[in-house]
């Protein structure tokens, strides 16, 4: 991972990266990085214990205008729900889901803050 000036998309796969080791700090084990599906993307898929969890990760440098989290709409959240269906079904899959967010401010490598919130929302 290169920090300095780069791109946005370079940012946030820097960001999604640090996120993921910090989550296998806590615990889950990567399954899947940025799935993408018709409608949605879903950042990272982990495992936890029997839950495959499907995780947005926002990031803002400083949480003066906010949580990152605040950024999770409802449409963001159908997006993701629709994007995790699309997987398990492509995978076959059938287990217990749990949808996270981590917002994650501060100043990348070594100076961010995560956030994690399980189950933030729910699949109606």
């Amino acid at each position: 991972m290169a920090f300095g000036p780069f791109s946005n998309r370079q940012r946030g796969h820097d960001i999604e990266s640090l996120t993921a080791q910090w989550l296998e700090q806590q615990g889950l084990a990567v399954i899947a990085r940025n799935q993408h599906v018709r409608g949605g993307e879903t950042d990272l898929i982990m495992r936890d214990g029997e839950y495959l969890v499907f995780i947005e990760v926002r990031y803002r440098a400083s949480a003066s205008h906010g949580s990152p989290l605040e950024t999770i709409t409802p449409a963001k959240q159908r997006k993701l729900i629709r994007a995790a269906r699309f997987y398990l079904l492509d995978k076959r899959l059938s287990c217990p889901c749990r949808f996270d967010a981590v917002g994650v401010t501060g100043e990348p490598p070594d100076r961010l803050r995560f956030e994690w919130v399980k189950s933030a929302f729910d699949a109606f």
